[in-house]
C-alpha cells in the first residue's frame, strides 16, 4: 500500500490541496487497498485555516518524511497583490519558515518518497532551498521567482523531474494528482478517475526526455512584473552628477535597510573601486555574499546577489546615490519590488 500525505498549512489554498486529495481518493476506490490518503501538517493533527476565508479542514495526523509514498505541498491563497501579512508571497514565506522546510529536506533525501507540489507548493519548497538546479513549475505569477531561487523553471502544466513533480496554477492539482496515479497505478485507474470526474488531464507533462527544441526559452518575461519594475525605477534618486556617477561615487561602507514583503533586512555594503571598476560584499548577520555583475550605468548602479536569508534567492539591485545617501530596488522573482535606502558610513 502507498501512503499519500497531503500537506496543510495555515493559508493553503483549498483547490490545490483538495482536489489532488479527491483524486487519490477516487483511485484507492477503483483499486482497494493500493492507497492510504491522509491530510496532515507539520505540526500534528488540527485543523487548518485556508486562505481568504479561512475554512478550517481537519487535519490527522503529523506529517512522517520518511513513510515511503507520495507528499504533496499545495500552494497558498491570499492577496496577489501588496505586501501586507494575508499575501501569497508573505503566506508562503510563513509556511517555508516552519518545520516543514527542515521534513521535506529529508523527504527529498528519501529513495522511496515522491515529492509532489501544485501552484505555489513549489515556492515553498525552493524559498527554503529544495529546489536548486531541479526541474519545476509553479504559478505563472511566481516562475521568475522560482527561477530566483535557483530552481530551472519549465513553463508546462506538470514537470515530472523523478521524484519531484510539480504543477502550475490552482487547477493543475488535479492534473498532478492524476499523472501520479497513472505513473504508480497505471492507465486504466487513471482514465477511471477521469471519467468519475468528467475531466480529462491537461496539457504534455514535462520530462527531461528526447530532443530538446532548437528555441528552448525556459520562461517568458512577465509584462504586469516589467510595468511595476519600471514604477519604481521612477522612484531611483538621481545623483548630483547630471551626466552619470563615477565609481568612487559608490564606494565606502554603507549601512542599507531593505523593506521585503516578510519584513526588514538590515545590510552592510563594502564596495570598493579601482581603476575605475567596482567590486563588493554584502553582510546580514553572519552571511557574506559577493555583489556579482556589478555595472554602472549613467547614475545607476546594477548588480546581482545571492542570499540564503530570510529564504534562498537570487535578487536583482538598482541603485544611486546622493551624497552618503543611497536609494533604489531589489527585485527577486514576482515579489513586489523591495524598496532600499541606506547612508554611508565611511569612505574610501
Amino acid at each position: 500500500m502507498l501512503d499519500v500525505q497531503v500537506v496543510l498549512f495555515d493559508g493553503f489554498d483549498l483547490m490545490d490541496a483538495i482536489a489532488a486529495y479527491e483524486v487519490f481518493l477516487a483511485a484507492e476506490m477503483y483499486a482497494p487497498g493500493t492507497l492510504n490518503v491522509k491530510l496532515v501538517t507539520a505540526e500534528g493533527a488540527r485543523a487548518v485555516p485556508s486562505g481568504i476565508s479561512g475554512l478550517k479542514i481537519e487535519a490527522s495526523g503529523k506529517l512522517d518524511p520518511e513513510r515511503p509514498g507520495i507528499i504533496l505541498v499545495p500552494g497558498a491563497s491570499g492577496d496577489v497583490t501588496g505586501d501586507g501579512p494575508d499575501s501569497v508571497p508573505a503566506i508562503l514565506n510563513r509556511a517555508m519558515n516552519t518545520a516543514l522546510t527542515d521534513m521535506m529536506r529529508e523527504a527529498l533525501g528519501k529513495k522511496d518518497v515522491v515529492v509532489a507540489a501544485v501552484c505555489g507548493g513549489s515556492l515553498i519548497l525552493a524559498m527554503g532551498g529544495l529546489l536548486e538546479g531541479r526541474h519545476a513549475v509553479t504559478n505563472h505569477m511566481g516562475m521568475a521567482l522560482l527561477g530566483a531561487t535557483g530552481a530551472i523553471a519549465i513553463p508546462a502544466r506538470v514537470v515530472d523531474d523523478g521524484d519531484l513533480v510539480t504543477g502550475g496554477g490552482v487547477t493543475s492539482g488535479l492534473d498532478v494528482a492524476l499523472h501520479l496515479v497513472e505513473r504508480e497505478l497505471g492507465p486504466q485507474i487513471a482514465l477511471a478517475v477521469e471519467r468519475l470526474f468528467e475531466y480529462e488531464k491537461r496539457g504534455t507533462v514535462w520530462r527531461a526526455l528526447g530532443n530538446a527544441p532548437r528555441t528552448n526559452a525556459i520562461s517568458q518575461p512577465d509584462k504586469d512584473s516589467d510595468k511595476v519594475l519600471n514604477d519604481e525605477r521612477r522612484d531611483v534618486a538621481p545623483t548630483d552628477t547630471a551626466a552619470g556617477a563615477s565609481a568612487s561615487a559608490f564606494a565606502g561602507e554603507w549601512a542599507i535597510t531593505i523593506a521585503t514583503p516578510v519584513g526588514k533586512m538590515a545590510v552592510k555594503l563594502l564596495i570598493l573601486a579601482a581603476n575605475g571598476k567596482l567590486e563588493g560584499t554584502a553582510t546580514q548577520g553572519d552571511e557574506k555574499s559577493e555583489l556579482l555583475n556589478l555595472a554602472l550605468e549613467g547614475h545607476i548602479l546594477r548588480w546581482s546577489q545571492r542570499i540564503t536569508k530570510p529564504m534562498r534567492l537570487n535578487l536583482a539591485f538598482e541603485v544611486s546615490v546622493s551624497g552618503d545617501r543611497m536609494t533604489g530596488i531589489v527585485r527577486a522573482g514576482f515579489l513586489p519590488a523591495s524598496r532600499l535606502s541606506g547612508t554611508r558610513t565611511a569612505s574610501y
